[in-house]
């Protein structure tokens, strides 16, 4: 299993509030993807995968018409 940080952002809808809901956490996974599809179970889902430079391994989702990005940076 891999340990990593993992920044969720949840954007907000509304035009004239740029601020968005983030939340940060350390997880020890194996499969992130899976943790994804647990972590949105039940939902209509579309996901697309990033890997960054550094490594970063970025997914934005879209769900309930509403984008949101977990960013997975390994510890």
């Amino acid at each position: 299993m891999k340990e990593y940080e993992v920044v969720w952002e949840i954007f907000n809808k509304c035009p004239r509030n740029q601020m968005r809901d983030i939340f940060i956490e350390e997880i020890e996974i194996e499969d992130i993807e899976a943790y994804l599809k647990n972590k949105f179970q039940g939902k209509d889902v579309s996901f697309e995968k990033t890997v960054a430079a550094d490594g970063t391994i970025i997914y934005d989702i879209v769900t309930s018409q509403m984008k949101q990005r977990c960013s997975f940076t390994e510890i």
